[in-house]
Protein backbone atom coordinates (compact mmCIF):
# COMPACT_ATOMS: atom_id res chain seq x y z
CA UNK A 1 0.00 0.00 0.00
CA UNK A 2 1.62 3.47 -1.10
CA UNK A 3 2.09 5.86 1.83
CA UNK A 4 3.39 8.94 -0.45
CA UNK A 5 2.73 11.79 0.12
CA UNK A 6 2.45 14.43 -2.81
CA UNK A 7 5.00 16.93 -2.25
CA UNK A 8 4.46 20.55 -3.37
CA UNK A 9 6.50 23.42 -2.98
CA UNK A 10 3.83 26.15 -3.34
CA UNK A 11 -0.31 25.19 -1.78
CA UNK A 12 -2.85 23.91 -3.43
CA UNK A 13 -5.58 26.33 -2.76
CA UNK A 14 -8.38 25.23 -5.19
CA UNK A 15 -8.29 29.21 -6.04
CA UNK A 16 -10.91 28.08 -8.46
CA UNK A 17 -13.19 27.13 -5.43
CA UNK A 18 -12.13 29.70 -3.46
CA UNK A 19 -11.66 33.13 -4.83
CA UNK A 20 -11.37 34.69 -1.20
CA UNK A 21 -12.20 37.92 -3.23
CA UNK A 22 -15.12 36.70 -4.06
CA UNK A 23 -18.15 33.77 -2.54
CA UNK A 24 -16.79 30.26 -2.98
CA UNK A 25 -18.17 28.50 -6.07
CA UNK A 26 -19.99 24.98 -6.12
CA UNK A 27 -18.65 23.01 -9.08
CA UNK A 28 -20.15 19.91 -10.71
CA UNK A 29 -18.40 16.82 -12.52
CA UNK A 30 -20.88 14.26 -14.42
CA UNK A 31 -18.61 11.80 -11.88
CA UNK A 32 -20.65 10.37 -8.81
CA UNK A 33 -20.45 7.99 -6.29
CA UNK A 34 -22.47 4.83 -4.92
CA UNK A 35 -24.30 5.89 -1.10
CA UNK A 36 -23.16 3.62 1.69
CA UNK A 37 -24.80 3.60 4.95
CA UNK A 38 -23.38 1.91 7.37
CA UNK A 39 -25.27 -0.83 9.53
CA UNK A 40 -24.44 0.87 12.35
CA UNK A 41 -24.70 4.89 12.52
CA UNK A 42 -24.34 7.29 16.18
CA UNK A 43 -23.64 10.97 17.50
CA UNK A 44 -20.71 12.38 19.29
CA UNK A 45 -20.61 15.31 20.84
CA UNK A 46 -18.17 18.78 21.41
CA UNK A 47 -20.92 20.79 23.67
CA UNK A 48 -17.94 21.09 26.07
CA UNK A 49 -15.08 21.44 23.46
CA UNK A 50 -15.78 23.17 20.28
CA UNK A 51 -19.41 24.47 22.13
CA UNK A 52 -17.10 26.14 24.64
CA UNK A 53 -15.52 28.27 22.21
CA UNK A 54 -18.60 30.58 21.26
CA UNK A 55 -19.87 31.12 24.73
CA UNK A 56 -18.90 32.03 28.47
CA UNK A 57 -17.32 28.91 29.99
CA UNK A 58 -19.57 26.36 31.37
CA UNK A 59 -18.79 25.73 35.21
CA UNK A 60 -18.22 22.24 36.42
CA UNK A 61 -21.89 21.42 37.31
CA UNK A 62 -23.19 22.67 34.32
CA UNK A 63 -21.37 20.59 32.18
CA UNK A 64 -22.23 17.52 34.55
CA UNK A 65 -25.82 18.39 34.31
CA UNK A 66 -25.73 18.42 30.57
CA UNK A 67 -23.79 15.44 30.16
CA UNK A 68 -26.54 13.84 31.96
CA UNK A 69 -28.99 15.36 29.95
CA UNK A 70 -27.25 13.70 26.50
CA UNK A 71 -27.04 10.87 28.70
CA UNK A 72 -30.57 10.32 29.09
CA UNK A 73 -31.35 12.01 25.63
CA UNK A 74 -28.76 8.82 23.74
CA UNK A 75 -30.87 6.68 25.44
CA UNK A 76 -29.04 3.02 26.19
CA UNK A 77 -28.28 2.00 23.12
CA UNK A 78 -25.86 4.72 23.20
CA UNK A 79 -27.15 6.81 20.07
CA UNK A 80 -25.08 9.50 21.94
CA UNK A 81 -21.72 7.60 21.79
CA UNK A 82 -19.14 10.13 22.79
CA UNK A 83 -18.74 13.06 24.41
CA UNK A 84 -15.30 15.05 24.37
CA UNK A 85 -14.11 17.82 26.96
CA UNK A 86 -11.19 19.99 26.98
CA UNK A 87 -8.01 19.66 29.64
CA UNK A 88 -6.58 22.78 29.77
CA UNK A 89 -8.30 24.54 32.69
CA UNK A 90 -9.00 23.05 36.50
CA UNK A 91 -12.50 23.81 35.86
CA UNK A 92 -12.55 21.28 32.94
CA UNK A 93 -10.45 18.45 33.95
CA UNK A 94 -12.78 18.50 37.21
CA UNK A 95 -15.93 17.94 34.97
CA UNK A 96 -14.21 15.54 32.49
CA UNK A 97 -13.14 13.66 35.80
CA UNK A 98 -16.70 13.81 37.43
CA UNK A 99 -18.28 12.61 34.35
CA UNK A 100 -16.21 9.76 34.62
CA UNK A 101 -17.14 8.57 37.37
CA UNK A 102 -20.79 8.89 36.39
CA UNK A 103 -20.38 5.51 35.38
CA UNK A 104 -22.27 5.82 32.18
CA UNK A 105 -21.92 3.30 29.17
CA UNK A 106 -22.70 6.36 27.28
CA UNK A 107 -21.94 8.99 25.88
CA UNK A 108 -18.07 7.62 26.48
CA UNK A 109 -15.57 10.86 28.13
CA UNK A 110 -12.60 11.30 25.97
CA UNK A 111 -10.39 14.09 25.46
CA UNK A 112 -9.29 16.69 22.74
CA UNK A 113 -5.67 18.25 22.25
CA UNK A 114 -3.47 20.16 19.92
CA UNK A 115 -0.76 17.69 18.04
CA UNK A 116 1.95 18.68 20.77
CA UNK A 117 3.71 16.96 23.84
CA UNK A 118 2.76 19.76 26.22
CA UNK A 119 -0.95 18.72 25.75
CA UNK A 120 -0.16 14.79 25.25
CA UNK A 121 0.56 15.67 29.55
CA UNK A 122 -2.88 16.32 30.32
CA UNK A 123 -4.51 13.17 28.57
CA UNK A 124 -2.35 10.99 30.92
CA UNK A 125 -3.66 12.95 33.91
CA UNK A 126 -6.64 11.81 33.22
CA UNK A 127 -7.78 8.06 32.94
CA UNK A 128 -8.96 8.40 29.41
CA UNK A 129 -9.51 5.69 26.67
CA UNK A 130 -9.55 7.77 24.26
CA UNK A 131 -8.77 11.49 22.82
CA UNK A 132 -8.76 13.66 19.40
CA UNK A 133 -5.82 15.75 18.35
CA UNK A 134 -6.10 18.16 16.11
CA UNK A 135 -4.62 17.01 12.54
CA UNK A 136 -4.82 19.97 10.40
CA UNK A 137 -4.02 18.94 7.17
CA UNK A 138 -4.82 21.74 4.47
CA UNK A 139 -2.40 23.59 2.54
CA UNK A 140 -3.83 26.62 3.89
CA UNK A 141 -3.06 25.54 7.62
CA UNK A 142 0.25 23.54 6.33
CA UNK A 143 2.15 26.88 4.75
CA UNK A 144 0.50 29.74 6.18
CA UNK A 145 -0.44 28.47 10.23
CA UNK A 146 2.55 25.87 10.56
CA UNK A 147 5.19 27.31 7.59
CA UNK A 148 5.96 23.51 7.29
CA UNK A 149 5.43 21.56 4.02
CA UNK A 150 3.04 18.38 3.80
CA UNK A 151 5.31 15.61 5.32
CA UNK A 152 6.79 17.25 8.31
CA UNK A 153 3.17 18.18 9.45
CA UNK A 154 1.99 14.40 8.50
CA UNK A 155 5.14 12.85 10.95
CA UNK A 156 3.90 15.83 13.32
CA UNK A 157 0.88 14.83 13.55
CA UNK A 158 1.48 10.75 13.56
CA UNK A 159 3.99 11.24 15.90
CA UNK A 160 1.30 12.58 18.81
CA UNK A 161 -0.83 9.45 17.53
CA UNK A 162 1.77 7.24 18.23
CA UNK A 163 2.43 8.65 21.54
CA UNK A 164 -1.38 7.82 22.49
CA UNK A 165 -1.21 4.40 21.46
CA UNK A 166 2.18 3.54 23.47
CA UNK A 167 -0.07 4.97 26.65
CA UNK A 168 -2.65 2.52 25.25
CA UNK A 169 -4.61 5.16 24.16
CA UNK A 170 -7.22 5.45 21.56
CA UNK A 171 -5.96 8.52 18.94
CA UNK A 172 -8.69 10.47 17.39
CA UNK A 173 -7.02 12.44 14.28
CA UNK A 174 -9.13 15.56 13.84
CA UNK A 175 -8.67 16.73 10.23
CA UNK A 176 -8.95 20.40 10.42
CA UNK A 177 -10.32 21.97 7.48
CA UNK A 178 -10.50 18.86 5.21
CA UNK A 179 -12.93 20.53 2.22
CA UNK A 180 -9.84 23.09 1.30
CA UNK A 181 -7.40 19.89 1.19
CA UNK A 182 -5.59 17.98 -0.76
CA UNK A 183 -7.87 14.25 -0.28
CA UNK A 184 -5.92 12.31 -2.65
CA UNK A 185 -2.36 14.17 -1.72
CA UNK A 186 -2.58 14.67 1.89
CA UNK A 187 -5.46 13.03 3.62
CA UNK A 188 -5.57 9.62 1.88
CA UNK A 189 -1.94 9.07 2.56
CA UNK A 190 -1.92 10.41 5.89
CA UNK A 191 -4.96 7.90 7.02
CA UNK A 192 -2.76 4.96 5.12
CA UNK A 193 0.28 5.70 7.80
CA UNK A 194 -2.46 5.76 10.48
CA UNK A 195 -3.92 2.31 9.83
CA UNK A 196 -0.29 1.08 9.97
CA UNK A 197 0.35 2.80 13.27
CA UNK A 198 -2.85 0.77 14.24
CA UNK A 199 -1.55 -2.65 13.29
CA UNK A 200 1.54 -2.21 14.48
CA UNK A 201 -0.07 -1.36 17.85
CA UNK A 202 -2.85 -3.59 17.99
CA UNK A 203 -5.58 -0.26 18.87
CA UNK A 204 -8.05 1.65 16.42
CA UNK A 205 -6.90 5.17 14.96
CA UNK A 206 -9.72 7.23 14.14
CA UNK A 207 -10.37 10.11 11.99
CA UNK A 208 -12.79 12.69 11.94
CA UNK A 209 -13.20 14.98 8.74
CA UNK A 210 -13.97 18.37 9.79
CA UNK A 211 -15.89 20.89 7.76
CA UNK A 212 -14.36 23.78 9.69
CA UNK A 213 -15.11 26.50 7.62
CA UNK A 214 -18.50 25.06 6.75
CA UNK A 215 -17.88 24.55 2.95
CA UNK A 216 -18.82 20.94 2.98
CA UNK A 217 -21.73 20.17 0.02
CA UNK A 218 -23.64 16.97 0.28
CA UNK A 219 -24.09 16.36 -3.21
CA UNK A 220 -22.38 13.32 -4.70
CA UNK A 221 -21.94 15.33 -8.33
CA UNK A 222 -19.94 18.32 -6.31
CA UNK A 223 -16.32 18.68 -6.97
CA UNK A 224 -13.69 17.73 -4.33
CA UNK A 225 -12.80 18.54 -1.53
CA UNK A 226 -16.26 20.23 -1.18
CA UNK A 227 -18.36 17.08 -1.75
CA UNK A 228 -18.84 15.44 1.36
CA UNK A 229 -20.02 12.01 -0.45
CA UNK A 230 -17.24 12.28 -2.91
CA UNK A 231 -14.87 12.13 0.19
CA UNK A 232 -16.00 9.68 2.37
CA UNK A 233 -16.15 7.47 -0.80
CA UNK A 234 -12.64 8.26 -1.21
CA UNK A 235 -11.80 7.77 1.87
CA UNK A 236 -13.48 4.58 2.65
CA UNK A 237 -12.26 3.11 -1.36
CA UNK A 238 -8.70 4.31 -1.08
CA UNK A 239 -7.99 3.29 2.32
CA UNK A 240 -8.94 0.24 4.93
CA UNK A 241 -9.95 2.43 7.51
CA UNK A 242 -13.65 0.96 9.07
CA UNK A 243 -16.36 3.02 9.10
CA UNK A 244 -16.81 2.74 12.98
CA UNK A 245 -13.31 4.70 12.71
CA UNK A 246 -14.52 7.29 10.73
CA UNK A 247 -16.71 10.65 11.66
CA UNK A 248 -17.97 13.78 10.22
CA UNK A 249 -17.83 17.13 12.16
CA UNK A 250 -19.82 19.90 10.33
CA UNK A 251 -20.54 24.17 10.42
CA UNK A 252 -23.21 25.79 9.55
CA UNK A 253 -21.78 28.60 7.92
CA UNK A 254 -23.95 28.49 4.37
CA UNK A 255 -26.97 26.58 6.55
CA UNK A 256 -25.92 23.55 5.28
CA UNK A 257 -24.43 21.60 8.47
CA UNK A 258 -27.45 19.04 8.74
CA UNK A 259 -27.80 18.24 5.29
CA UNK A 260 -23.83 18.02 4.87
CA UNK A 261 -23.82 15.44 8.21
CA UNK A 262 -26.50 13.31 7.07
CA UNK A 263 -24.68 13.16 3.53
CA UNK A 264 -21.78 11.82 5.72
CA UNK A 265 -23.85 8.90 7.45
CA UNK A 266 -25.14 8.10 3.85
CA UNK A 267 -21.73 7.68 2.26
CA UNK A 268 -19.65 5.57 4.33
CA UNK A 269 -19.12 7.20 7.97
CA UNK A 270 -20.92 6.05 11.19
CA UNK A 271 -20.08 9.04 13.71
CA UNK A 272 -21.31 12.56 13.06
CA UNK A 273 -20.30 15.05 15.55
CA UNK A 274 -22.56 18.16 16.85
CA UNK A 275 -23.14 20.45 19.44
CA UNK A 276 -26.51 20.85 21.60
CA UNK A 277 -28.49 23.13 20.23
CA UNK A 278 -25.64 23.95 17.57
CA UNK A 279 -23.72 26.40 19.73
CA UNK A 280 -19.89 27.01 18.36
CA UNK A 281 -18.19 29.28 16.26
CA UNK A 282 -19.23 31.67 13.99
CA UNK A 283 -22.24 30.10 12.59
CA UNK A 284 -22.16 27.19 14.77
CA UNK A 285 -22.02 23.43 14.77
CA UNK A 286 -23.99 20.84 13.77
CA UNK A 287 -27.11 20.88 16.37
CA UNK A 288 -27.06 17.30 18.07
CA UNK A 289 -30.70 17.33 18.11
CA UNK A 290 -31.13 17.38 14.40
CA UNK A 291 -28.92 14.83 14.11
CA UNK A 292 -30.66 13.14 16.15
CA UNK A 293 -34.18 14.28 14.26
CA UNK A 294 -32.08 12.51 10.80
CA UNK A 295 -30.54 9.75 12.24
CA UNK A 296 -34.04 8.17 13.62
CA UNK A 297 -35.24 8.83 10.38
CA UNK A 298 -32.75 6.61 8.78
CA UNK A 299 -32.43 3.80 11.56
CA UNK A 300 -35.28 3.94 13.93
CA UNK A 301 -35.16 3.05 17.89
CA UNK A 302 -38.07 3.23 19.71
CA UNK A 303 -35.60 3.44 23.32
CA UNK A 304 -34.46 7.04 22.82
CA UNK A 305 -37.29 10.06 24.14
CA UNK A 306 -36.81 12.73 21.81
CA UNK A 307 -38.95 14.72 24.47
CA UNK A 308 -35.49 14.87 26.18
CA UNK A 309 -34.31 18.05 24.13
CA UNK A 310 -37.29 19.99 25.50
CA UNK A 311 -35.46 19.39 29.08
CA UNK A 312 -32.10 20.38 27.76
CA UNK A 313 -33.83 23.26 25.64
CA UNK A 314 -35.14 24.62 29.35
CA UNK A 315 -32.00 24.22 30.74
CA UNK A 316 -29.85 26.62 28.52
CA UNK A 317 -32.81 28.34 28.89
CA UNK A 318 -32.67 28.40 32.94
CA UNK A 319 -29.11 29.68 32.30
CA UNK A 320 -29.98 32.86 30.26
CA UNK A 321 -29.58 31.26 26.37
CA UNK A 322 -32.07 32.70 24.31
CA UNK A 323 -33.17 30.25 21.55
CA UNK A 324 -34.85 31.82 18.26
CA UNK A 325 -38.14 31.93 18.14
CA UNK A 326 -38.09 30.37 15.02
CA UNK A 327 -35.08 27.80 15.84
CA UNK A 328 -36.12 24.16 14.24
CA UNK A 329 -37.29 21.96 17.18
CA UNK A 330 -37.49 24.10 19.93
CA UNK A 331 -38.55 27.65 19.47
CA UNK A 332 -41.22 29.04 20.39
CA UNK A 333 -42.70 29.39 17.02
CA UNK A 334 -42.02 25.85 15.44
CA UNK A 335 -45.41 24.15 16.81
CA UNK A 336 -47.92 27.22 16.19
CA UNK A 337 -50.33 28.18 13.43
CA UNK A 338 -50.51 31.80 12.47
CA UNK A 339 -51.99 31.51 8.51
CA UNK A 340 -55.82 30.88 8.68
CA UNK A 341 -55.49 28.45 5.86
CA UNK A 342 -52.94 26.19 7.85
CA UNK A 343 -55.02 26.49 10.77
CA UNK A 344 -58.33 25.45 9.07
CA UNK A 345 -56.14 22.30 7.53
CA UNK A 346 -54.64 21.89 11.14
CA UNK A 347 -58.12 21.83 12.87
CA UNK A 348 -59.29 19.49 10.59
CA UNK A 349 -56.58 16.71 10.62
CA UNK A 350 -53.38 17.67 12.04
CA UNK A 351 -51.62 15.41 9.56
CA UNK A 352 -52.41 17.98 7.11
CA UNK A 353 -49.80 20.44 7.98
CA UNK A 354 -47.81 18.53 10.79
CA UNK A 355 -45.74 15.70 9.50
CA UNK A 356 -45.65 14.19 12.48
CA UNK A 357 -46.93 14.45 16.17
CA UNK A 358 -45.25 17.08 17.85
CA UNK A 359 -46.80 15.87 21.55
CA UNK A 360 -45.19 12.55 21.40
CA UNK A 361 -41.73 13.48 19.61
CA UNK A 362 -41.05 17.29 21.37
CA UNK A 363 -43.60 17.05 24.44
CA UNK A 364 -45.12 20.15 23.16
CA UNK A 365 -48.63 20.16 20.70
CA UNK A 366 -49.46 21.86 17.92
CA UNK A 367 -51.22 25.74 18.79
CA UNK A 368 -52.19 28.41 17.06
CA UNK A 369 -51.25 32.33 17.32
CA UNK A 370 -54.20 34.73 16.53
CA UNK A 371 -52.85 37.46 14.11
CA UNK A 372 -54.14 39.23 10.77
CA UNK A 373 -54.43 36.23 8.53
CA UNK A 374 -55.57 34.14 11.12
CA UNK A 375 -58.82 34.12 9.93
CA UNK A 376 -62.10 32.43 11.39
CA UNK A 377 -60.38 28.85 11.35
CA UNK A 378 -57.15 30.38 13.42
CA UNK A 379 -59.51 32.24 16.00
CA UNK A 380 -61.86 28.65 16.75
CA UNK A 381 -58.82 26.94 17.39
CA UNK A 382 -57.52 29.49 19.61
CA UNK A 383 -60.86 29.54 21.83
CA UNK A 384 -61.20 25.90 21.53
CA UNK A 385 -57.75 25.44 23.15
CA UNK A 386 -58.14 27.93 25.72
CA UNK A 387 -61.60 26.35 26.54
CA UNK A 388 -59.76 22.89 26.70
CA UNK A 389 -62.45 21.22 24.93
CA UNK A 390 -62.11 17.80 23.08
CA UNK A 391 -62.02 17.52 19.12
CA UNK A 392 -65.42 16.08 19.68
CA UNK A 393 -66.70 19.19 21.46
CA UNK A 394 -64.83 21.51 19.59
CA UNK A 395 -67.02 24.95 18.78
CA UNK A 396 -67.54 25.55 14.82
CA UNK A 397 -65.32 28.62 13.21
CA UNK A 398 -69.16 29.30 12.04
CA UNK A 399 -70.41 29.97 15.54
CA UNK A 400 -72.01 33.01 15.27
CA UNK A 401 -69.52 33.46 18.84
CA UNK A 402 -66.60 32.88 16.82
CA UNK A 403 -67.26 35.23 14.07
CA UNK A 404 -67.64 37.98 16.15
CA UNK A 405 -64.67 37.49 17.86
CA UNK A 406 -63.10 37.59 14.45
CA UNK A 407 -64.76 40.57 13.58
CA UNK A 408 -63.49 42.32 17.19
CA UNK A 409 -59.99 41.02 15.94
CA UNK A 410 -59.90 42.08 12.64
CA UNK A 411 -61.45 45.63 13.72
CA UNK A 412 -57.77 45.70 15.55
CA UNK A 413 -55.50 45.41 12.69
CA UNK A 414 -57.95 47.80 10.56
CA UNK A 415 -57.16 49.87 13.12
CA UNK A 416 -53.72 49.57 12.80
CA UNK A 417 -52.29 47.04 15.01
CA UNK A 418 -49.19 45.19 13.91
CA UNK A 419 -48.55 42.47 16.80
CA UNK A 420 -50.30 39.32 17.33
CA UNK A 421 -53.58 39.16 20.02
CA UNK A 422 -51.93 37.97 23.22
CA UNK A 423 -52.92 34.42 25.00
CA UNK A 424 -54.43 37.12 27.24
CA UNK A 425 -57.03 38.89 25.16
CA UNK A 426 -58.15 36.20 23.72
CA UNK A 427 -58.97 34.63 27.09
CA UNK A 428 -60.61 37.46 27.91
CA UNK A 429 -62.73 37.32 24.73
CA UNK A 430 -63.49 34.13 25.37
CA UNK A 431 -64.54 35.56 29.19
CA UNK A 432 -66.61 37.21 27.45
CA UNK A 433 -68.49 35.55 25.36
CA UNK A 434 -67.98 31.70 26.44
CA UNK A 435 -68.44 32.47 30.35
CA UNK A 436 -69.59 29.12 31.35
CA UNK A 437 -67.19 26.87 29.46
CA UNK A 438 -64.39 29.20 31.07
CA UNK A 439 -65.75 29.35 34.22
CA UNK A 440 -65.90 25.18 33.83
CA UNK A 441 -62.26 25.51 32.77
CA UNK A 442 -60.92 27.21 35.85
CA UNK A 443 -62.05 25.28 38.25
CA UNK A 444 -59.94 24.27 41.43
CA UNK A 445 -58.28 20.50 40.37
CA UNK A 446 -59.21 21.57 36.11
CA UNK A 447 -56.44 20.52 33.75
CA UNK A 448 -55.24 24.17 33.24
CA UNK A 449 -54.88 25.06 36.54
CA UNK A 450 -52.33 21.37 36.91
CA UNK A 451 -50.89 23.25 33.33
CA UNK A 452 -50.05 26.22 35.79
CA UNK A 453 -49.18 24.41 38.51
CA UNK A 454 -46.14 22.25 36.36
CA UNK A 455 -45.30 25.44 34.48
CA UNK A 456 -44.39 26.66 38.46
CA UNK A 457 -42.40 23.66 39.31
CA UNK A 458 -40.62 23.56 36.53
CA UNK A 459 -39.57 27.42 37.19
CA UNK A 460 -38.57 26.64 40.82
CA UNK A 461 -36.49 23.56 39.03
CA UNK A 462 -35.06 26.02 36.85
CA UNK A 463 -33.76 28.29 39.85
CA UNK A 464 -32.56 25.36 41.95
Amino acid sequence: MSVDVSSTEKPQLYREYFPYTDLPRICFEEETVPMSLPSDIWITDTTFRDGQQAREPYTCEQMVSLYDLMHKLGGPGGVIKYSEFFLYTKEDRKAAQTCLERGYDYPIVTGWIRANAGDFELVKEIDFKETGILSSLSDYHIFYKFGWDREKTIRNHLGIAEECLRKEIIPRCHIEDATRADVHGVVIPFIRRLLELSEEYGLPTKVRICDTLGLGIPCAEACLPRSIPKMMHAIRTHTDLPSEWLEFHGHNDFHQAVAVSTSAWLYGCSGNNGTLLGIGERAGNTPIEGLLFQLLQLRNDASVDTRVIKEIADYYQGLGHRIPEFYPLLGTNFTLTRAGVHADGMVKNPEIYASYDYLKFLGTKPGSVVGRYSGASGVAWKINDLLGLRREEWISKRDPRILVILEQVSNLYEDGRVTAISDKEMRDLAQQYFPTLMKKRETPGSDALQVIRNVEDNKTRCQL
